[in-house]
């Protein structure tokens, strides 16, 4: 009759997980949702065993906090069962904010916390740039940057490590659960610094490392397995709000369903965007029932696009979650061998578990042995939290330590709706920041769009003219600068622009005028103009919120030649090449054929065309299907005559090439022969250097036998790196991680002295970085000892 009595007052009450109560208000909370499990008669053992196991996960039939049955109800509502909450928790706001706030188990946010924690530690030292930071920042270097706002400037050398250390150490204080706001500060601000500073270094995942920083500076993630909870009993193993789960997997969901969405595109559909990605040995167990084509296909991109649609509603739900984790760890572990993305494919794994119960760390803890139990976290259920509802929004009569929707509830409500809405807009915000549209929308790192577009570079040419003088000069593309992004992108070649006008001031150009030609080719497109060549892109007008006028339209018309340039590609034997070109009408490629490119051709597809010989001051005009040779060690002139876009394809030989490979070949067959006992006749001296691998004291070798030797060594190197062991591997791997660790570390140190002590000698200085740059075996010197950074080999 009391059980009855409370109801019929509160709606949203439910008895305890283990038995009935005569108190109104649950002692134990359910996990996720408003449905509660049906009250039976138990015993306290048989109580606490089963509070522990009613924590429950998105889409589970019982959820944590109350819920509104009837005392009688035998059965859950199908809304209850599928989305683990009934439509009347949503049917208002007061009911709402309740339902967002419900005490959820801390367990598997802990573990969260320090998973995400740690794999940040680990990725400052390297895709952050800790262990490289004085080659990006060093004082005084001549570079251009590119920030997301021009007044965002880096700080001194010394400084700059001094931010990374704070960086270094919020990442720790999170993983530790030790001072937990000022860590998530400590980190974030640092973080979000730094990726503003560069947008060259912009990528969807280290984007997604920043909001989920950002994240969790506003949730309760240290009520478990902290220093925090040792430390304060409030906060040791205490309930979270359910919106602190909500957020995160709300976010991973996103992650996952709008790149599905942005696979969508057709040549991601049709195969183009990662066309070559087949070939790698990760896939081979496939291409054991399909071919290689069929592979890149069906399982590189229809793979890609299901996986991507679907993980977040798979990851959802109980009965698809344990297929919907081994398909995503499968991915994610593959993605970690395929692209050079960091810690981002085990973020992605360690965000998997939040979809499972909350509670999962618990019972895995209770499987452990007795002994062990004792250095786990705690396996008791959690208790009762102020940031937490325990009731609905219409009970009047509170029991002891029963709160309802305050300030602190109602704005935590109102950030969850926001901020999931504000994710959802921005992936198609891009008719607002228009600037950043280029032949993809937006700046690559926000969007979700993921492998979705591979671009390659034929041709790049930076021409600058005095501005007093009129004369002409050129400019070696990516010079003053660490980063080829600039090449794609019209906001960065404006601020590339107005860099290198300030710099070139100081090689006595007055007034410089600086003019683009970029030739990129977009998922196996014709190679084409991206920018206008004939605007002075100092000068030049651009603005983020409206269209950028020089930029040059995709021609997208000519998507349906790339199925016949993979014909003509192939039906072409080893030794040639082919480059495919479209232009636009009013415009010239000027070219020049190298004298080691024989027989070379130029051929016309579609259009007209005027060659023009600049040495013989000659014109040739050429029609749909002409061909004609062009001269080598020369320059020539492609002028496009006709009212559309002409198409052409230039066919050459490397003779220089071919004729190295067959002397090295040579080479090899005369090894073989002297090897295996063929050949009696004794080598002369400058030959001997193929036996034994050694150029000796030889003054002047022959460059034949030097490339024969070079890459002899190289793939005996490869050779003996796929037959190591895997402890071998194991060693290199530490190694190479061991190296840069170790230089982050004493880099930092020397620079933080640097700031208490003052600099000290450059003598000193040099011998310091040296024993920093000292590698542990010669065997990881090189671009092994370091982090595999485009902008590092650029340097």
């Amino acid at each position: 009759m009391q059980t009855n009595r409370a109801a019929a007052l509160n709606p949203l009450w439910l008895p305890p997980p283990g038995g009935l109560s005569t108190r109104p208000g649950p002692s134990l909370p359910l996990s996720a949702g408003c449905s509660p499990r049906q009250a039976r008669p138990a015993g306290p053992e048989p109580a606490r065993r089963a509070a522990l196991l009613a924590e429950s996960s998105p889409g589970r039939r019982q959820r944590d906090g109350d819920g509104a049955p009837e005392p009688t109800q035998q059965r859950s509502s199908w809304a209850q069962r599928l989305l683990g909450f009934e439509w009347a928790d949503v049917s208002s706001w007061p009911r709402f904010v309740c339902l967002l706030n419900r005490p959820t188990d801390p367990a598997s946010l802990g573990v969260f916390r320090f998973l995400f924690g740690l794999l940040m530690a680990l990725d400052i030292p390297q895709e952050r740039g800790l262990s490289y930071l004085d080659h990006k920042y060093l004082d005084g270097l001549e570079v251009c940057r590119f920030p997301l706002v021009n007044f965002l400037e880096p700080l001194p050398l010394d400084w700059m490590y001094l931010l990374y250390a704070v960086m270094l150490l919020g990442a720790l204080g999170i993983m530790l659960g030790c001072c937990y706001r000022l860590s998530c500060l400590l980190f974030m601000l640092p973080y979000w610094y730094v990726f503003l500073l560069d947008k060259t270094a912009w990528n969807n995942h280290s984007y997604l490392y920043g909001l989920l920083g950002f994240q969790l500076t506003l949730m309760d993630a240290n009520r478990y397995w902290s220093i925090d909870g040792l430390r304060d009993p409030r906060k040791r193993n205490a309930h979270v709000p359910l919106w602190n789960y909500t957020v995160l997997r709300m976010q991973i969901f996103i992650v996952y369903f709008i790149a599905g969405i942005k696979k969508l595109d057709a040549d991601w559909v049709e195969g183009y965007s990662m066309g070559s990605l087949s070939r790698h040995w990760l896939f081979d167990p496939f291409k054991l029932v399909l071919s290689e084509e069929m592979t890149n296909l069906l399982v590189v991109h229809g793979g890609g696009l299901v996986l991507d649609l679907t993980a977040g509603y798979l990851l959802f739900f109980d009965a698809t979650r344990p297929a919907a984790l081994v398909f995503v760890s499968y991915f994610h572990c593959m993605n970690s061998q395929l692209f050079s993305i960091g810690m981002f494919s085990y973020t992605m794994l360690a965000t998997s578990p939040l979809f499972c119960s909350p509670d999962w760390p618990r019972r895995l803890g209770a499987r452990f042995p007795a002994c062990l139990r004792r250095l786990l976290p705690s396996l008791e259920p959690p208790q009762p939290s102020e940031a937490c509802v325990y009731g609905g929004p219409e009970r009047k009569g509170r029991g002891r330590g029963e709160r309802g929707p305050g300030l602190r509830q109602k704005l935590g409500a109102l950030f969850t709706v926001l901020y999931v809405l504000e994710q959802f807009f921005l992936p198609y915000s891009h008719f607002i920041t228009q600037g950043y549209n280029n032949w993809t929308n937006g700046l690559y790192g926000y969007s979700w769009d993921m492998m979705v577009h591979s671009r390659s570079h034929q041709h790049v040419k930076i021409t600058y003219r005095d501005g007093a003088t009129g004369e002409l000069g050129y400019l070696n593309p990516g010079v003053f600068t660490q980063s080829r992004r600039w090449k794609d992108h019209a906001d960065m070649l404006k601020q590339y622009a107005t860099c290198l006008s300030h710099l070139l001031l100081n090689y006595n150009v007055s007034q410089p005028e600086i003019y683009f030609d970029v030739w990129v080719s977009i998922n196996d497109r014709f190679q084409q103009r991206l920018f206008d060549p004939q605007v002075d892109i100092v000068r030049a007008e651009w603005s983020p919120f409206r269209h950028t006028p020089w930029l040059k339209p995709l021609l997208v018309d000519l998507s349906p030649w790339r199925t016949k340039l993979q014909d003509i590609e192939s039906s072409l034997d080893n030794q040639t090449e082919v480059v495919f070109i479209a232009d636009f009408p009013g415009l010239h490629l000027e070219n020049f054929v190298s004298e080691d490119l024989g027989n070379t051709s130029l051929q016309l597809l579609k259009g007209e065309v005027v060659v023009e010989i600049v040495k013989e001051q000659r014109n040739y005009t050429l029609q749909e299907g002409d061909r004609m040779q062009l001269p080598p060690g020369e320059y020539h002139k492609v002028h496009t005559v006709s009212p559309e876009p002409s198409c052409y394809m230039y066919v050459y030989v490397n003779t220089t090439d071919v004729a190295l490979e067959r002397n090295l070949t040579e080479l090899q067959e005369l090894r073989d022969k002297v090897q295996n006992g063929s050949e009696t006749e004794p080598l002369p001296p400058e030959l001997q250097p193929i036996l034994d691998g050694a150029l000796g004291d030889t003054t002047q070798p022959d460059p034949v036998v030097q490339a024969f030797v070079r890459r002899q060594q190289q793939l005996e190197e490869l050779q003996r790196r796929r037959n190591a062991t895997l402890g071998a591997r194991l060693q290199r791997f530490a190694a190479r991680k061991c190296f840069l660790f170790r230089r982050s570390f004493l880099m930092t140190w020397i620079s933080l002295r640097n700031l208490v002590l003052g600099r000290p000698s450059l003598e000193q200085l040099a011998r310091e970085v040296a024993y920093a740059n000292m590698q542990p075996e010669a065997g990881v010197a090189g671009t092994e000892g370091v982090q595999k950074e485009p902008e590092r080999a650029e340097l």
